[in-house]
Formats: structure tokens, C-alpha cells, sequence
């Protein structure tokens, strides 16, 4: 009988070794989160010169032309929203104490923006919810299931109650540190957010970079913790938007 029960402890010994080492290899070698998104992400998105914003012929800008528009001029009008345009979510997550980092983005996103003067006046952008994608299919299965139920909630907006004041326009190929407030609808529930935004100027385009923290239960959103894997009640949703004059 003490025979019998030190092989259960013995192969039980061999399960908690095997499961703490593919959690180890998991979090640390397999799952590869995206890097933060950054400047270097705007810089390189306003260099393209054939992205096309949402419902344009692809390989022309907004004004249907294969170039940017001139640098330099005014930027009063509006300015839409360019498919190169990037959002995504990022939570810390632990697997069986191992510490890594969840992330899924998505393209599928759709606005506009208008400035007069030194202003952004007023705009909007929608984010196709169903089209999130990660390195994990099971992740994004959660995601579009229990986490933010997409078949109920499809879209998410943002909406600008305040004008941002950008005090000129950059130089060419400079940025501008500002505050922008507005109403976040995330799973059918609506907060007013401020949150940091640098806005870069160049090729005659508008780059914008920032992120936005988002406590879950604020917006009714089941925290993503499941059984070995423990997430952060909060998040960052975060983007990098290109627009082109429409």
C-alpha cells in the first residue's frame, strides 16, 4: 500500500512539473503579444503612399490620387479615416504564476474628423468588433464570446464632446501633445473618457497615436480570467489612426 500511494505522489509530482513547464513555455517562448504600438507605427504609416481611406478605390487616397497630398497649407476640412488605421486591446495576464501579455487588433475601423483653424471640432470613429484577431484562436474565441459578446455588441464608437486645441499646425514632420474628451462605447455601455493623444503632421496627412485605460467592469465586460489563466481587471485599447482629407 505505501508503495501504491508513492507512485500517486511520485506521477502527481510529474503533472504539476509538466503543467508548470508548458505554462513556462507558453507565456514566455509561444505567446507572442504585438509590440506597443508607437511613433515609429504613425512615422511609418504616414510614409505609405497608397493607403485609401474606408470606401475609396483601393491605391488612391481620399482625393483619389496615388500620392499623399502636398505637404504644408491649411488643415481645415475634414479628414477621414485611412485603412491602414490601427486598434487594438492589450491586458497582462498570468499562467499559473507565469506573467505574459494578451493582445488582439483589429484594421476594421471607419471615421472622420473636422478641424477648423487650430481645432479639431468634431468627429467620430466606429470599430468592427467581430473582426479582432490574435496569435491565439482560443483567445479570440473568448473574446467574441463571454468577453465582449459581438454577436450583441458588433461595433464600438468613440464620439468627440470637446474640441481639441492643437495650437497650430506642426512643422513638417513634428508633433503635438494634447487631451482629447469624449464618450467610449464599449459593450453597449457609454463612459466619457480624456486621454493623451500626439498628433504628428506629414506628407500632408495626419497621424494620431494613444491609448485609452479601460477598467472592465465599467463597461459591464466580464473580467477575462479563467481557470489557470488570471488577467488585470483593466486594459489599454490602443491605436494609431492615419487620416487622409477626405
Amino acid at each position: 500500500m505505501r508503495r501504491h500511494w508513492k507512485k500517486i505522489v511520485i506521477a502527481l509530482g510529474v503533472l504539476v512539473v509538466l503543467v508548470l513547464g508548458g505554462s513556462f513555455v507558453y507565456a514566455k517562448l509561444i505567446n507572442k503579444a504585438d509590440p506597443v504600438l508607437s511613433q515609429n507605427d504613425v512615422n511609418s504609416r504616414l510614409d505609405a503612399t497608397t493607403t485609401t481611406v474606408a470606401g475609396a478605390t483601393p491605391g488612391t487616397n481620399a482625393s483619389g490620387s496615388t500620392t499623399p497630398a502636398a505637404a504644408g497649407g491649411t488643415v481645415d476640412g475634414t479628414w477621414k479615416i485611412a485603412t491602414n488605421s490601427e486598434v487594438g486591446y492589450r491586458v497582462n495576464e498570468s499562467i499559473n504564476g507565469f506573467k505574459t501579455t494578451a493582445n488582439g487588433r483589429t484594421q476594421s475601423i471607419t471615421g472622420s474628423f473636422v478641424i477648423a483653424g487650430a481645432k479639431a471640432t468634431s468627429g467620430d470613429w466606429t470599430v468592427d468588433m467581430t473582426t479582432f484577431h490574435s496569435d491565439e484562436s482560443r483567445r479570440d474565441g473568448q473574446f467574441n464570446g463571454r468577453i465582449m459578446s459581438v454577436s450583441q455588441f458588433p461595433t464600438s464608437t468613440f464620439k468627440l464632446t470637446s474640441p481639441i486645441d492643437f495650437g497650430g499646425t506642426p512643422a513638417e514632420g513634428g508633433s503635438v501633445k494634447v487631451k482629447a474628451t469624449g464618450d467610449l462605447t464599449l459593450h453597449g455601455t457609454t463612459k466619457s473618457v480624456t486621454f493623451d493623444l500626439t498628433a504628428t503632421w506629414k506628407n500632408g496627412r495626419i497621424g494620431v497615436l494613444g491609448n485609452i485605460p479601460v477598467v472592465f467592469a465599467d463597461y459591464g465586460i466580464p473580467n477575462p480570467s479563467r481557470a489557470t489563466i488570471a488577467t488585470d481587471d483593466h486594459g489599454l485599447l490602443e491605436f494609431v489612426l492615419i487620416f487622409d482629407r477626405a
